[in-house]
């Protein structure tokens, strides 16, 4: 395998970058022929992928952050989110929401589901229930 790369590197990628109909002067760009061109499609397209990749790595505003806020939409006029639920008024049990997407906070209305897909996370709600059911 290092033969193989090593000869990839000292001389076929050489020989190959050498054949390559690079003019001299930038009114040779305009006599290049279709064959010409075709053959320069292969480099240009590895050069323009390595310089995306870098970009991708070096210059993180050049990208979307994602939020790291974990409260995507519940009650944001608020400073913080606080509900007090009485286990009196609670049946048997209640399943009770933790990945702050459910429509029905704070129950749990299986919005985390279409999370978990979507991320392969495997958030679940927070189940209370009363002592002896």
């Amino acid at each position: 395998m290092a033969g193989l790369l090593s000869s990839l590197v000292r001389e076929t990628l050489p020989n190959y970058l050498s054949n390559l109909p690079v003019p001299d002067t930038f009114g040779g760009w305009f006599r290049l022929g279709f064959k010409d061109w075709l053959s320069l499609v292969p480099p240009t397209a590895v050069l323009a992928g390595l310089g995306y990749m870098s970009y991708l790595a070096f210059c993180p505003h050049g990208r979307p952050v994602p939020s790291r806020q974990s409260n995507q939409k519940i009650r944001k006029n608020e400073a913080k989110v606080v509900d007090t639920i009485d286990i009196e008024d609670i049946a048997e049990k209640a399943a009770f929401c933790r990945c702050w997407k459910s429509n029905n906070w704070p129950y749990c209305d299986g919005s985390h589901g279409g999370h978990n897909k979507e991320t392969g996370d495997n958030l679940g709600p927070v189940v209370v229930r009363k002592k002896g059911n």
